[in-house]
């Protein structure tokens, strides 16, 4: 998906303090989990963020969906503030987050239903999704009548389902065993290919940020800050290729590599 000169997200001197109470102090005190975070996303890309356990990347991306609250700065999504959650971002979670009484077609039209569409329309746009993930013929079947892959594709289809413009992924793909997380980048991308949709991807894995985005942010320890933004200039479509074992590949795994290394000191 080629990018275009269009910024659809702006984040704007970000930051986010938690307060902290300790047993031994009165004193209340305060976790930086970010700070001063600058970064702009056009529309339709496909942004990976990695960085060091705990380095903040959930909690930008919770800011990013409206879940959580900048303690200073601002989120714009085509120039308007960003305080709540929307229905133009979809989330998807590390682990499923299915409703285990709903089946695979109500867990995808959840969302369909909070925005009162029609029941007939629900169905072709629920069949549409399904199909698009690759989960046809398991229409009827419950949460714990999966594997974990499949849950992932239902929640990816429940978060596309609504039509948002933004789809937001905190490790999506964590949890399932590598095959398996092979298969389902290789669907994102496919997704991604069909939709435009602009994407917002968090991963510990540096190789799967490489396969996937067009850009990389590499987030620094604690405090996160944006340490360096790295361009993937690799030739698209990457899905159904063996491009991971090229050279290029690996000089782009090994340059993130490198700067996770010395994630503890800003650039």
């Amino acid at each position: 998906m080629a990018q275009n000169d269009t910024s659809k997200i702006e984040i704007k001197d970000v930051g986010r303090t938690f307060p902290l109470n300790t047993a031994a102090s009165t004193a209340s005190r305060e976790f930086t989990a970010l700070k001063n975070v600058n970064l702009s996303i056009q529309k339709g890309e496909f942004l990976a963020i990695v960085g060091p356990s705990g380095c903040g990347k959930s909690t930008l991306l919770d800011i990013l969906a409206g879940l959580s609250k900048a303690t200073t700065g601002e989120v714009l999504i085509d120039g308007v503030k960003v305080s709540k959650p929307d229905l133009d971002r979809g989330i998807v979670l590390q682990g499923d987050s299915l409703l285990s009484w709903r089946t695979v077609r109500k867990n995808v039209e959840f969302g369909l239903e909070s925005k009162k569409i029609p029941k007939q329309e629900r169905r072709a746009i629920s069949d549409h999704y399904i199909n698009l993930v690759g989960l046809t013929g398991f229409e009827d079947h419950y949460p714990h009548e999966l594997s974990g892959g499949m849950k992932q594709r239902v929640a990816l289809a429940r978060a596309l389902a609504y039509d948002p413009e933004i789809l937001l992924l905190d490790e999506p793909f964590a949890t399932v065993d590598a095959l398996t997380r092979e298969n389902l980048q290789n669907e994102l991308l496919r997704i991604w290919n069909k939709t435009g949709k602009t994407i917002v991807f968090v991963t510990h894995s540096i190789e799967e940020a490489t396969f996937l985005a067009d850009r990389v942010a590499v987030l620094t320890a604690n405090p996160g800050t944006i340490r360096q933004v790295v361009e993937v200039d690799l030739p698209r479509p990457r899905f159904g290729s063996d491009i991971r074992s090229t050279p290029e590949f690996g000089h782009i795994r090994h340059t993130l590599w490198q700067l996770l290394q010395h994630g503890g000191a800003h650039a």
